[in-house]
């Protein structure tokens, strides 16, 4: 609250403080939606733990706000656990749009080779032998 009250007054040193303050609307931070990696499993735990939880069994998909773990889901259940202390509502929400795509992709039929196959350029289905 004091350096807020700097900034409002024009005190420079209010100003470095708030400029060096994490704010997630920033350009400069970088998001990254991806599947969880054997070497996240510390980081993983440690979200878990800031957020009273267990870390979630199953594959997972986690967001990364300029390198660093915020949050984390599970493709198949959609739990979540993410840091309470930092804005992660609109990254579990992305998180949640992804799993909900990946298990969409994994209930789709897989057509064979040959069978069902679209003729290029014609948009009809190639006549059965």
């Amino acid at each position: 609250m004091r350096s807020l009250r700097r900034l409002y007054r024009g005190d420079r040193r209010g100003r470095r403080a708030a400029a060096r303050a994490p704010a997630f609307g920033r350009a400069a931070q970088s998001v990254t939606i991806r599947p969880a990696r054997s070497d996240d499993a510390l980081a993983l735990r440690r979200l878990a733990a800031l957020d009273s939880a267990e870390v979630p069994p199953g594959a997972l998909l986690v967001a990364e706000v300029s390198g660093e773990l915020w949050a984390a889901i599970t493709v198949a259940s959609a739990t979540a656990v993410a840091d309470p202390f930092r804005p992660t509502a609109e990254l579990v929400r992305l998180l949640h749009l992804r799993a909900e795509q990946l298990r969409r992709a994994d209930e789709r039929p897989v057509e064979r080779a040959g069978r069902g196959r679209l003729v290029p350029g014609w948009g009809r289905r190639a006549p059965s032998a």
